[in-house]
């Protein structure tokens, strides 16, 4: 079963997903990604479902949000573990004007903990406080 150092360390390897997607950064985000990873976009009106390297082909186009002094915001709301190796992770993170929900698993290996799949769906950020 999981201990408080699986946490600590799933913990850090979503802090490092956070800070790869604001800076966008994808030598950091393929430190946290585990490369057989899949990216599904899950929408009212799109839906997208991509390789790693078609992902990150994606965020290497993108203007770093850091860049502009985009405003960022990120929690986690869970971490579950299902046995020791295998996680799974509820996180939100505002940027781009955009709200996102992101759910993410993790396995666990030689390599440490890495993001195997990450499903999202987002919202436009409200005006409102």
């Amino acid at each position: 079963m999981a201990n408080s150092q699986d946490f600590a360390q799933v913990n850090n390897v979503i802090q490092d997903y956070f800070d790869g997607l604001y800076l966008a950064d994808t030598s950091r985000l393929a430190k946290v990604f585990h490369p057989d990873a899949r990216y599904v976009k899950i929408s009212d009106t799109e839906y997208m479902n991509k390789s790693l390297s078609e992902y990150f082909a994606m965020v290497d186009r993108r203007i770093p949000p850091a860049r502009t002094s985009d405003p960022r915001e990120d929690r986690i709301f869970s971490i579950e573990f299902g046995g020791s190796k295998m996680a799974f992770v509820r996180a939100s993170m505002t940027m781009m004007d955009q709200n996102y929900l992101d759910f993410l698993t993790l396995s666990h290996d030689s390599h440490g903990w890495r993001i195997m799949t990450k499903v999202f769906t987002y919202v436009p950020k409200t005006k409102e406080a």
